[in-house]
């Protein structure tokens, strides 16, 4: 593997959004819109931690061969963070979905608690970088018992994210890599591909604009191209067009 300087990461700003079960990933990363809306405030020191558990090897054999394969069990991953804002949303977020608000306006603790299921996003911004972590569906209750342990220090919320699969979807959560080229080019095909190899998608058929297509004649019936909204664009010999040709 190369050295890639631009894929290194140091956070200096961030934010956790939550939005409906199977929301989209925003199509702006930096600017999310409705229905994904911010946690509020957590903490500057912990920012982030992601503990897993299970993923246990079992070597099967063989009488020929004693360890002839090696098996590993599901493994499940927790997202935490410290949630600072201790508002009605943020306490559901901790106490659980179903905790009451009382007549009296305070939150009731409830005796079985249900977490907070949601489609979840974390984005972290790094110059003119953003990494990103997104679920479509998690499970969000609290991680930790609330400890406050001075007068100076903002007092925070353990948060843990359970990412879960979607439906048919194999993963229960994505990743956006850093240090990718944008895509200058684009060949046609069915679907076509992107080039150089490794480049990022276009997000949309704006930003198709400065993408040299391969070949520069129209292309023919059934060509396309899949951007990073899932719609489709062919080239008709001249321009961008949105669908297949």
């Amino acid at each position: 593997m190369a050295l890639n300087d631009n894929a290194t990461l140091v956070i200096g700003s961030g934010n956790y959004l939550t939005a409906p079960v199977g929301t989209d990933l925003p199509e702006d990363l930096l600017v999310p819109t409705s229905p994904w809306a911010t946690v509020g405030h957590t903490s500057l020191e912990d920012i982030l931690s992601i503990s897993s558990e299970g993923g246990e090897a079992t070597t099967i054999g063989t009488l020929q061969n004693k360890s002839l394969r090696t098996k590993y069990s599901a493994r499940t991953e927790t997202i935490a963070l410290t949630l600072q804002q201790f508002d009605i949303a943020g306490l559901k977020l901790y106490y659980g979905a179903n905790a009451p608000v009382l007549a009296n306006g305070t939150v009731g603790v409830p005796t079985e608690p249900t977490p907070t299921v949601a489609a979840f996003l974390a984005v972290f911004v790094d110059g003119e970088n953003y990494f990103a972590i997104y679920a479509p569906k998690a499970e969000i209750y609290r991680a930790d018992d609330i400890s406050i342990g001075d007068t100076e220090s903002l007092a925070g919320l353990p948060i843990g994210v359970k990412p879960i699969a979607l439906g048919s979807n194999t993963y229960t959560y994505a990743i956006t890599p850093l240090g990718a080229s944008v895509a200058t080019g684009a060949s046609a095909g069915t679907p076509g591909s992107f080039s150089p190899d490794g480049s990022v998608v276009p997000a949309n058929i704006a930003a198709l604009a400065s993408v040299i297509a391969t070949p520069s004649s129209a292309w023919t019936v059934g060509q396309y191209v899949t951007l990073g909204d899932a719609s489709k664009a062919h080239w008709d010999g001249t321009s961008w067009v949105t669908g297949t040709a």
